[in-house]
């Protein structure tokens, strides 16, 4: 499997070729809430339509998955899943989303960071999701992230995390 890391800017014209060329298209959501920041002034604007693509990747059916780049960008998936969810930015200014039409919803970020992800790293046989024969890693959050405000994903803590069926941290 191939995959283009960092694809977090693209070609309008080229997102649909991820799809076509069964190309996984890896980003780091957390990149975007700074970027909009110096995006304007470093990227030319036909690419800036394709910033952070994160809708139109998912619309023609590529695979798309997400991690942190840590430590260029936040490591917590909580704050990943906020910014693809909301793509508000650090310096306040866009209030309903840098490029809002390339907002996802928090099932596809968790499917970004959990299942796609596995996928990516030709680990879907045993992690990215809760089936017999896998890997039991998991964690408990302290909120539902499918029924809460998006606002309210940074507030939430994570409680508990199991790698391979064993507490590794409880809280």
């Amino acid at each position: 499997r191939s995959r283009v890391e960092h694809a977090q800017h693209l070609l309008p014209k080229d997102i649909l070729r991820f799809y076509h060329d069964d190309v996984i298209a890896s980003m780091q959501p957390a990149h975007l809430y700074d970027d909009a920041a110096w995006a304007h002034k470093r990227v030319e604007d036909d690419i800036l339509q394709g910033t952070y693509a994160f809708q139109s990747l998912l619309k023609c059916h590529a695979t798309l998955t997400f991690g942190s780049d840590w430590n260029v960008a936040s490591l917590d998936p909580l704050m990943g899943i906020y910014t693809a969810v909301t793509r508000r930015t650090r310096d306040g200014k866009n209030p309903d989303g840098w490029y809002a039409n390339e907002k996802i919803s928090v099932e596809d970020a968790l499917r970004c960071y959990t299942i796609n992800a596995a996928y990516a790293g030709f680990q879907e046989d045993k992690l990215g999701s809760l089936e017999t024969g896998k890997l039991a890693d998991f964690v408990v959050l302290s909120k539902d992230l499918r029924v809460i405000d998006p606002e309210d994903i940074l507030n939430t803590k994570v409680v508990r995390t199991v790698v391979d069926g064993k507490d590794v941290y409880v809280n």
